[in-house]
């Protein structure tokens, strides 16, 4: 049996526990959009078919609706059943519905198949968030959390473009990308075990406890706390979103190729985006939650600032690598406060809350972007958008700056 590394002097990448979960993590890139490239190809297969145009367009959606629904329950079940059962269950119901489009014969059929791949979203999620809170603790939590993302936006660079060469053979053979998926489950079934956070507090010579006893109970009013993260969560959700649901559209009124100009800046986002997430820990380390997030605020403030201004392609690239790196360094503070703050017992419900909102905000992107670039324009819109994330952004440094005086204070 594979036995996890828990020395303090091992690199948390090479823990098995850390590599599942990175794993795991790849998996929610690769629900929605991985066939998107397949979607003008079916769109033909299926051409005449009732309500077909309007299903079609429904199919990378589907799954971010049933993830919104699903994933309190799914927490609540993490909670009270067990993370292990939950994980393996989600990867095998992963595989099962995201490669079913490869062989259902029906477009109906198809798209039931979406949104029971979000009930498997669901459970993945929940429980790889409260496994990273059973599993570790401290920096190496911080550095988990940062590779999660990195691995989200490698894998689904890797996973786009598979899906791109895929498609042009067929829109069915995308969906057989969902069933790699079922080289995970080996690996995972090894490493990952049933009531880790028992076992660590034994064996590990990592200090897991802090004197307030944080780590283990949480904080007394960790409820609100968590409705508080959620709604940034959702907002920052919302705001990211603009860049795959908006961009091809946007550079199309510059009068580029969508096609070609979206792939390069979507693509440098993600791998900006991955970069920028490896060097999360040590960010963190040094500015603390609120340090990070006005960097990572900043970042997307400035790419979405300059994204309007002139229509040269490095001007673009810049402001897609910038929000790309933004989000990186935001999106991981979320996990790591909200399992710092809530009890042990409870993290399947904080990572379901957390999981509806990150859905929910790219869900709801569309139906407010559309009416404010209607009314404002793009460059009115995402001038907005920078503002806003501005401020987020300057109430954090502010926020950082009292944190260093206060210190300061005690010192003296």
């Amino acid at each position: 049996m594979i036995q996890p590394l828990v020395t303090k002097e091992s690199p948390v990448w090479q823990d098995g526990r850390a590599i599942a979960l990175m794993m795991a993590a790849t998996l929610m890139v690769m629900a929605n959009a991985t066939i998107s490239p397949a979607l003008a190809g079916l769109e033909r297969a299926f051409m005449g078919q009732p309500n077909a145009d309007l299903l079609i367009r429904l199919l990378v959606p589907a799954p971010s609706l049933t993830v919104v629904i699903f994933a309190p329950l799914a927490g609540y079940l993490v909670d009270r059943y067990g993370r292990r059962v939950m994980l393996l269950s989600g990867v095998m119901l992963f595989v099962v519905t995201g490669s079913a489009g490869f062989y259902l014969p029906g477009l109906e059929l198809i798209f039931a198949s979406r949104l029971a791949l979000g009930i498997a979203v669901a459970m993945i999620m929940t429980s790889q968030t409260a496994l990273i809170g059973d599993y570790f603790t401290g920096e190496k939590r911080s550095a988990l959390t940062g590779l999660q993302i990195s691995a989200r936006n490698f894998g689904g660079f890797v996973f786009l473009t598979l899906a791109g060469w895929f498609a042009v053979s067929s829109p069915r053979l995308p969906f057989v990308i969902y069933g790699l998926a079922v080289l995970y489950l080996p690996f995972m079934w090894l490493v990952i075990k049933e009531n880790p956070i028992v076992s660590v507090k034994k064996n590990s010579t990592e200090t897991v406890k802090k004197s307030d006893g944080s780590e283990i109970d949480g904080h007394r009013a960790w409820k609100g706390w968590i409705a508080a993260l959620a709604v940034l969560q959702l907002m920052t959700n919302m705001i990211f979103f603009l860049m795959p649901t908006q961009l091809p559209f946007f550079l199309d009124s510059l009068g580029y190729d969508s096609a070609v100009m979206t792939g390069a800046g979507l693509g440098a986002l993600s791998l900006a985006g991955g970069c920028a997430a490896l060097f999360y820990s040590r960010i963190k380390r040094v500015l603390s939650y609120a340090g990070t997030y006005a960097l990572g605020y900043g970042f997307m403030a400035l790419g979405f600032a300059i994204l309007p201004l002139v229509a040269d392609v490095m001007v673009i690239l810049a402001g897609c690598i910038a929000v790309g790196i933004g989000f990186a360094l935001a999106v991981p503070n979320f996990v790591g406060i909200a399992l710092q703050i809530s009890p042990s017992s409870r993290r399947g419900m904080a990572g379901g809350v957390l999981t509806t909102a990150v859905f929910l905000g790219q869900f709801c992107s569309p139906f407010l972007s559309i009416p404010s670039i209607t009314s404002f324009g793009y460059s009115g819109t995402y001038q907005g958008v920078a503002l806003l994330l501005g401020t987020i952004a300057l109430f954090a440094a502010l926020k950082r700056g009292m944190e260093i005086f206060s210190l300061r204070a005690k010192v003296i």
